[in-house]
């Protein structure tokens, strides 16, 4: 959500950085609205004003024995125009809301301009990438090793669902108790497990919804499955007035995540890039207007970190105008190095989305001694995707003359000891 005295002031400023992400002005009609319902809460205030001048005419006219009929009818009428004006008020704000539901944040200044993805730009690049045409994807590393199961997966559950098996299924669980350790005791976030099922307030308060309901899976109880952990980490300080000594607040879990992938027809149809179901650690952080650009480079710094001590090739960029998300300000993509495909892919996003979701959420913040509030400012990131990390080891650390994939040593804590993974296949 953005805010609306921010837009009077300076209409220019929010148009242009929509422009920028190929909409329309939208001030105009934002305006009309603002304009109109503030001019009907006038009239109320007035009319509220003369129904109670009136009203106390009428106690003083009968305490003097006179009729005070007329002025009755008058106080009668006055309260019907009020009920229409409450009416139009209400019916206004709804419109303005829902307009400005619908309204992307502000970009930052220093966001390139781009249509899509082929327009982010390099910001750094670390590690040398494996240039192999002849390495595998991990879907047949998986099924060489006889750990990756899609046949099984897609009869109980359907395309885009995966079934891992013996030391693999413990990879994936390597992962993300590495990514937290790493997380939790050398960047100082605290683990929480949250809901997985959400009501709408959770969804809206972190900009989900109403935009992206299609892109959700919903249960018969009104409850939302979670697209990220984002939603419920970030919706712990909604409707909240927090201390300012009490931010930073940096929070991570380890979650499963459920996303329709609609409008992804045709992409990434083989393999696990693109899932129903995959596992997350995510990022959250909270924090005070004039710390969070230098929290989204921390930010960012901890997500990366993971790769460097998996060893792994990456990229990071940040993302154009065409391709930053509804919520963010700002955003940059990790993209890690996968042999099999040559290329490199999004393993992590991380975005500043200064006070838009909180807003929404209705979260401040007070200084010591202070009455006035002002709104906090939200980050969040992917430390990492699990699943994406579990392919780009498997892809980065397979020996096919062998027939093995050898574990990462920080992994191998977390794995008994294992050093490679090997075929279950006799």
């Amino acid at each position: 959500m953005l805010d609306l005295a921010a837009i009077r002031e300076n209409p220019a400023k929010f148009d242009a950085s929509w422009t920028r992400r190929g909409l329309e002005p939208q001030t105009p009609e934002i305006l009309r609205l603002d304009e109109e319902r503030r001019a009907v809460q006038t009239e109320l205030q007035d009319l509220q004003a003369e129904r109670n001048a009136k009203s106390k005419q009428i106690g003083e006219i009968k305490r003097e024995g006179g009729d005070a009929d007329a002025i009755m009818q008058e106080v009668a009428a006055i309260k019907g125009r009020m009920g229409e004006l409450e009416e139009r008020e209400a019916a206004l704000a709804e419109s303005l809301n829902i307009h400005l539901s619908g309204l992307p944040n502000l970009l930052s200044d220093d966001v390139p301009d781009g249509a899509d993805e082929d327009d982010n730009v390099e910001v750094r690049l670390v590690g040398e990438p494996k240039l192999k045409n002849d390495a595998l994807e991990h879907q047949d590393i998986g099924e060489k090793l006889g750990l990756l199961d899609f046949e099984t997966a897609v009869k109980m559950s359907g395309s885009r669902f995966v079934l891992l098996k013996g030391a693999l299924a413990r990879l994936e669980k390597a992962l993300a108790m590495f990514m937290l350790d790493t997380h939790i005791n050398e960047f100082g976030y605290l683990e929480v497990s949250p809901p997985l099922l959400v009501r709408d307030n959770a969804l809206y308060g972190t900009g989900q919804l109403p935009k992206f309901a299609e892109d959700l899976f919903k249960t018969t109880t009104d409850h939302w499955m979670i697209p990220t952990a984002e939603v419920s980490l970030t919706n712990m300080v909604a409707d909240s007035i927090i201390d300012t000594e009490e931010l930073p607040m940096r929070f991570t879990a380890w979650t499963p995540c459920f996303r329709s992938e609609a409008g992804s027809a045709g992409k990434d149809t083989t393999g696990m890039i693109r899932q129903h179901q995959f596992y997350k650690v995510e990022l959250v952080s909270v924090t005070t207007p004039d710390k969070s650009a230098e929290e989204h480079e921390r930010m960012t710094e901890a997500a990366e970190t993971i790769l460097q001590k998996l060893g792994l090739a990456y990229r990071t960029v940040v993302l154009c105008t065409g391709d930053t998300g509804f919520g963010a300000h700002k955003t940059y993509d990790i993209e890690v190095w996968l042999p099999g495909q040559q290329r490199y892919r999004e393993i992590s996003s991380c975005s500043n989305c200064l006070d838009f979701q909180a807003r929404r959420m209705k979260s401040r913040f007070r200084d010591k001694g202070e009455k006035k509030t002002q709104f906090v400012h939200t980050l969040n990131g992917s430390g990492l995707a699990v699943g994406r990390a579990l392919i780009a080891v498997m892809e980065n650390y397979y020996d096919p003359v062998d027939n093995v994939i050898h574990v990462p040593d920080v992994l191998k804590p977390y794995m008994g000891g294992m050093d490679k993974i090997e075929s279950i296949i006799k």
